[in-house]
């Protein structure tokens, strides 16, 4: 994690700009707790044995454990269930734009749990972002007919983004007592797999696990790169930076998803995507200029 803070945005940017599309692969046969308790379980030992090899320090106090349960609970678990369950129904479309929508909620929570005033250029900004953001996926929306319009599944969905700001400013919090990031995301992962497991116990949802390729590739590639290498960089970012800016990795996001579409899936660029990109790339360089 000694990287630029250039770089600490970047990398979460371009995997979590295809992880909306990989978790399509998560659904179907498995239960989305069971998906995402095998995923942050997964991920969780696996930093717990690289902290171990690398000699980094694993002892905490009760209060720090306390601390990255409730990390974890929140970034590492209900956030994901219910992208899960939104994404059963929402095109990635809508859910993008939803979480595009963190950038005003880590302002409020950090001014709010941490004190930390916002500059004007972020809520700027933001603005420009989002209004990028509905740009690109125009025609999807127009597209959208009543009976897709899933109020329920939208719900969800921003419920997902408030959760997910919580455990953003949780972790700046965190970082603030002087707890690492590598070894908080670690125990934080599979805390957060060990709450969704019982929650699956005591709800009574059958453990299944899918075999076939797909469903496994993704599983791995949402565990190592979606949660150990993006969630790394990016709560090493909202350390560095803060999380009102460091939110406006999410907002990047949209731009990385429509460009390997045009790469991978034929996706044509129309004006709107083209002026939709340009806001939101406009939007980043008023957020992070210095």
């Amino acid at each position: 994690m000694r990287l630029s803070s250039t770089s600490l945005f970047v990398v979460p940017a371009l995997i979590w700009g295809s992880t909306f599309f990989v978790i399509k692969f998560q659904l179907g046969v498995v239960d989305p707790t069971w998906s995402v308790s095998y995923r942050f379980i997964l991920a969780g030992l696996l930093l717990l044995i690289y902290s171990r090899l690398k000699g980094l320090n694993l002892q905490f106090s009760a209060k720090e454990h306390l601390r990255m349960v409730l990390q974890g609970a929140l970034l590492f678990g209900f956030n994901y269930w219910f992208v899960y369950i939104a994404e059963q129904e929402l095109i990635s479309a809508l859910v993008a734009i939803m979480f595009s929508c963190i950038i005003f909620l880590n302002a409020f929570f950090g001014k709010l749990f941490l004190a930390k005033n916002t500059e004007n250029k972020v809520y700027v900004g933001a603005m420009l972002g989002i209004a990028g953001t509905l740009l690109l996926f125009k025609q999807e929306l127009l597209g959208l007919g009543e009976a897709d319009f899933k109020t329920f599944h939208l719900t969800i969905c921003f419920i997902s983004v408030i959760v997910a700001s919580l455990g953003n400013i949780t972790s700046a919090f965190n970082q603030s007592k002087g707890m690492p990031v590598i070894q908080t995301n670690a125990y934080g992962m599979l805390y957060g797999g060990i709450i969704f497991a019982i929650v699956a116990f005591v709800s009574g949802v059958p453990i299944t696990f899918d075999f076939q390729l797909e469903y496994f590739a993704s599983l791995l590639y949402l565990s190592f790169f979606g949660s150990i290498i993006a969630f790394g960089s990016y709560l090493t970012l909202i350390g560095k930076i803060g999380a009102d800016k460091a939110g406006y990795v999410l907002v990047v996001i949209p731009v990385i998803a429509v460009t390997l579409s045009v790469f991978f899936e034929d996706y044509v660029l129309g004006w709107h995507v083209l002026i939709g990109m340009i806001l939101i790339l406009g939007g980043n360089i008023i957020v992070l200029k210095k």
